[in-house]
């Protein structure tokens, strides 16, 4: 699966072995002992994987249910009327699905896949930027995207990355990317940051928004045992940020709770036939 995607959560494995998270963290440190995958908060890459960008074939297959609780979630944070900026990303496509709901809302976004998300929301209004087409998440980059976000306030950003840790905010392993995402934060009032548990704690080359500029974390809890993701959750709420956590996903392997059975409706006593009841 990592040689795959190049990138999987310990809760995903766990999912698709039918074993328990604290099982596959231990098979992963040993993987990792042999050189053949490097573990992350969370999840594992592979060797030297620090700074590779997946594209968007392997990313939508990353924490999905993770990502569909975060986006349930960050949904409920906007209200109808409102003004918002959505940046690209798998975990934002999602959230967009939701938005379409939102009647009034205008959304300015850089990301064709959050655009083609909202197309038939007849009462959302969707502004995309300019710019030049990042074919790995289907985002809008450079200097034309840039300067269309010149002069715009709205009041609220949400964005998604590759990394996030409390001394220096979210990042990403792309500069230009990284460079829109900072666009898109100078045009909000508040910036809502939209990072499952598998990306806290991780650190990539460039920085997209510092700590103290994050207004609202919408995240999901970490798994049991996960004490790096726990703790960067608490350094994050000291420096300010206001945490919202989505209950942790239902393990798949679980076997399903069996259907009640509906019980039987009463039957009515049986009525004579008006023959039986002639004499003969």
């Amino acid at each position: 699966m990592v040689r795959a995607n190049g990138a999987v959560s310990l809760r995903e494995l766990a999912r698709v072995v039918q074993t328990s998270e604290v099982t596959v963290r231990r098979d992963v440190r040993a993987l990792e002992a042999e050189g053949l995958l490097d573990r992350r908060h969370g999840g594992a890459v592979l060797p030297g994987g620090f700074t590779r960008e997946s594209g968007f074939p392997q990313k939508s297959h990353l924490a999905t249910a993770e990502k569909t609780v975060i986006a349930d979630l960050a949904a409920s944070l906007v209200e109808e009327g409102e003004a918002i900026v959505v940046g690209a990303g798998t975990t934002t496509q999602e959230l967009a699905r939701r938005l379409a709901r939102v009647p009034g809302l205008t959304v300015v976004t850089n990301s064709l896949l959050v655009a083609q998300a909202l197309a038939h929301a007849n009462r959302v209004e969707v502004v995309m930027t300019g710019g030049t087409l990042r074919g790995s998440n289907y985002g809008l980059v450079g200097s034309g995207a840039e300067q269309s976000l010149q002069g715009l306030r709205v009041s609220r950003a949400f964005l998604s990355g590759a990394g996030l840790t409390a001394e220096r905010g979210l990042s990403t392993s792309n500069m230009l990317s990284a460079s829109v995402d900072r666009a898109l934060v100078q045009a909000a009032a508040e910036v809502v940051v939209l990072a499952d548990h598998t990306k806290l704690g991780s650190d990539t080359m460039f920085q997209t928004v510092p700590t103290d500029l994050i207004t609202h974390l919408v995240t999901d809890e970490p798994p049991p045992g996960d004490e790096r993701a726990a703790t960067e959750l608490q350094a994050l709420a000291d420096r300010g940020v206001q945490l919202a956590v989505a209950p942790a996903c239902p393990s798949e392997s679980a076997p399903p709770l069996p259907t009640p059975r509906r019980p039987h409706p009463l039957r009515p006593p049986s009525v004579p036939r008006l023959a039986d009841l002639r004499p003969r």
